[in-house]
């Protein structure tokens, strides 16, 4: 739960406020007196990273949407002019196509370190399928920024993605003709896309909120996955976390500056500075990077229905999580059969991303195969076995026993009764 507000208002309209909004009450409880793990490791940072992030993309969002004109005839050349002749035009359109890529860096780090230390498991389950949704947003968010530039890769990427609807039987064509608003990929495309991806990074913020809500009522989850005992495994949120996610902030913000302002189009495609033209196909049309594994698992199946459904189906399996993984154990420190699988899993998921920027042919489908099945047999098959199967390591009786060094009782009964406090957790 949110920590006890202890915040006094000090001026007489401070207290007059406070008494008919208590805005600031809740600001303390959550975010300055609020107890987190005193274990807590610099993988936690990236909650804090992601939420500096929104904010700089909408900010920079609205900026360019001011410029920007959203028709197939002048969406290309309103970008340049944006580069060209807009003060700090191009300073800004780097720092959103760049927030794009470390956006999505910060969030899979935020992603697998959940998928290691539990952070999903109960009483966490709404706090996950949140992030699952948040996840899908930006998904749905970057397709249709990527397609704003008009450039080549944006027009047929955005031809096929859109496309990839068609498969679905009885109303594939009439989603896809929704989609486009017409009979290709177009004007009205062009429309529909900027408008929903000025939208969403508001949905974002809405889903966030909600986020942090359900991260407070039963606190964060920490590296060695036990729940807090008494006050000495807990800190207050100021200043000792604000302080550790201001170093990592600045950390992460070099890079990013870096990218923005060194390598600005590292990440990029050439194709996308070229005019999109509906005549003319790039010789190998790939999303960005940060979508290349779903696109590696939908070009592994040979069916097109069943590498939607496949492809889909990758990111829908995680909203399952807390119920496929059957341990009673969270952390994966204290499960040693467990780490071999998720770093195979990890390793998967990676040569996915590279396989996805990979022609479809020959060894990379087959390669491509091999890791689309181990990803999906990981949730459907591993997971559960390995909480029925593998015997964990022993848990420290504390947070703060685990900060010491010091190990609990090892597992003597079996499993499931070792683990019962745990589970009550």
């Amino acid at each position: 739960m949110s920590g006890s507000s202890t915040y006094v208002p000090t001026s007489a309209f401070g207290k007059w406020f406070e008494s008919r909004l208590p805005i600031v009450g809740l600001i303390h409880s959550s975010f300055v007196v609020f107890p987190n793990p005193r274990n807590l490791n610099y993988l936690w940072t990236f909650g804090g990273i992601l939420a500096f992030m929104l904010v700089a993309q909408i900010l920079t969002g609205v900026v360019l949407a001011m410029h920007y004109t959203p028709h197939a005839d002048l969406a290309f050349s309103s970008v340049e002019s944006i580069m060209r002749d807009v003060n700090y035009g191009w300073m800004i359109r780097y720092l959103h196509a760049n927030g794009a890529s470390m956006f999505f860096i910060a969030v899979y780090i935020h992603m697998f370190r959940s998928f290691y230390y539990g952070s999903y498991k109960a009483p966490r389950e709404i706090l996950w399928i949140l992030g699952v949704l948040i996840f899908l947003l930006m998904m749905a968010t970057a397709f249709m920024g990527y397609v704003l530039p008009w450039g080549q890769m944006s027009f047929w990427g955005a031809t096929v993605i859109t496309n990839l609807f068609s498969a679905i039987p009885m109303f594939g064509e009439t989603i896809v003709t929704f989609l486009w608003g017409g009979y290709s990929v177009g004007n009205p495309t062009l429309n529909r896309f900027f408008s929903l991806h000025y939208l969403f990074p508001f949905m974002i913020a809405g889903v966030v909120a909600l986020h942090i809500w359900a991260l407070h009522v039963p606190g964060s989850n920490n590296p060695a996955g036990i729940e807090k005992k008494s006050d000495k495994d807990t800190l207050p949120f100021h200043p000792y976390f604000t302080v550790k996610d201001a170093f990592a902030l600045a950390c992460f913000l070099i890079v990013y500056v870096w990218f923005a302002f060194y390598i600005p189009n590292f990440l990029g495609h050439a194709d996308n500075y070229i005019e999109a033209n509906p005549a003319v196909t790039p010789a190998h049309i790939v999303p960005e990077w940060y979508f290349l594994p779903f696109y590696a698992i939908l070009r592994a199946v040979p069916d097109k229905l069943l590498g939607v459904v496949a492809m889909f189906g990758s990111i829908a399996i995680l909203v399952f999580l807390p119920w496929l993984d059957t341990s009673r154990v969270r952390s994966g420190r204290y499960r040693p059969v467990f780490q071999v699988f998720f770093w195979l899993f990890a390793l998967s998921c990676v040569l996915l991303g590279w396989l996805g920027a990979k022609p479809p042919e020959g060894g990379y489908v087959i390669a491509s195969r091999i890791c689309t099945t181990y990803y999906f047999a990981y949730f459907i098959i591993i997971l559960p076995l390995l909480g029925l199967f593998e015997t964990p390591k022993a848990l420290p009786a504390s947070i703060a026993d685990s900060v010491l060094g010091k190990s609990g009782t090892a597992f003597a009964m079996p499993l499931r009764a070792a683990h019962e406090p745990n589970r009550k957790a």
